[in-house]
């Protein structure tokens, strides 16, 4: 599905396109972004974010400075940080067309912990990696960590490792605008959705067994998120449920589409790394307090999320 329906998204234009809060990078990015004139869709931040990212972050090493452990070590000796990340979510993790760079918010989180261990942001290589395929690169080393907007879950926790929250977050719809819907149980009742492979969104719509809390008249399970957009612009389904993020990321990326009804099962997104790796989880949680308090994180989600997420991003530092 990825290799024809992203390619589509990504290549056909707009009209059939695709406490520690921390982030990362610098306003710059690994390349300028996509300059589209889109509508910017109505900004909803989350509500009332729970104090915890699901009662699990207790768990992450307190930020450390040390480079004497393992993994950090093995990183600086190889010279290049290893991160899987997404290359079709606009604004997060997105191969520009114009120049065939990926950029993004989680890109520039990830040019951030390469420069802090090897003192150059542009040390990272990057492997594209589908939704259902995260928790696996993981675990079997394929990468050093995932900065793909992550949510950390207590059931993920049991399997892998996640840093300290970098960003508030929950799940949203998105929506043709022609459906003219107003409320999250209206646009999925008797609807087709779409989520993607082993995302929070699935969980969401299928809790297990036969379940159908949301009465949707069926769900497309896709690889990645923009899938859904573009089945959505080809009208195989109705609805996608998708993270907040993402979800603002597709009204901007299409401008026939928007976020309806209201948020819900908020979180948090973190890095993920192997549970062994407890000295680069506790590295990385230093340089995401390093990027809070120096501006990073700020002048990121400016360069990147402000135009579809709104100005004022207190609302995603809870």
């Amino acid at each position: 599905m990825r290799s024809t329906v992203a390619r589509t998204a990504r290549l056909g234009g707009v009209a059939v396109l695709a406490a520690w809060l921390l982030g990362a990078g610098g306003a710059g990015g690994p390349g300028a972004p996509v300059r589209t004139a889109v509508q910017r869709p109505e900004a909803v931040p989350p509500q009332a974010a729970p104090a915890s990212a699901g009662g699990c972050e207790d768990r992450t090493p307190a930020p450390s400075r040390s480079e004497s452990g393992p993994k950090v070590q093995q990183i600086k000796q190889r010279g290049t940080l290893i991160v899987g990340v997404d290359q079709n979510s606009y604004h997060w993790g997105y191969r520009n067309p114009q120049t065939g760079r990926i950029e993004g918010f989680d890109i520039d989180l990830a040019r951030a912990v390469a420069k802090a261990l090897l003192g150059d942001p542009d040390k990272v290589t990057y492997r594209t990696v589908p939704t259902a395929k995260r928790m696996e690169a993981v675990k079997n080393g394929q990468v050093d960590l995932i900065a793909r907007t992550m949510t950390i879950t207590c059931e993920r926790w049991q399997e892998i490792a996640f840093s300290a929250p970098y960003f508030a977050s929950g799940q949203r719809l998105v929506v043709p605008k022609a459906a003219k819907v107003t409320s999250l149980a209206q646009g999925l009742r008797g609807s087709r959705a779409c989520v993607a492979d082993q995302s929070s969104s699935q969980a969401v719509l299928s809790p297990g067994g036969n379940r159908n809390p949301y009465g949707t008249a069926g769900i497309r399970v896709v690889e990645n998120q923009l899938d859904c957009l573009v089945l959505m612009q080809l009208g195989q389904v109705d609805a996608t449920l998708t993270d907040t993020a993402l979800a603002a990321a597709q009204a901007a990326q299409d401008p026939t589409v928007e976020q309806a009804g209201e948020q819900i099962a908020f979180a948090h997104m973190g890095i993920a790394m192997r549970k062994e790796d407890t000295d680069l989880v506790a590295r990385v949680n230093q340089v995401l307090v390093n990027y809070r308090a120096d501006g990073g994180w700020r002048a990121s989600y400016d360069h990147w999320l402000a135009g579809s997420m709104g100005a004022d991003p207190a609302a995603y530092l809870r």
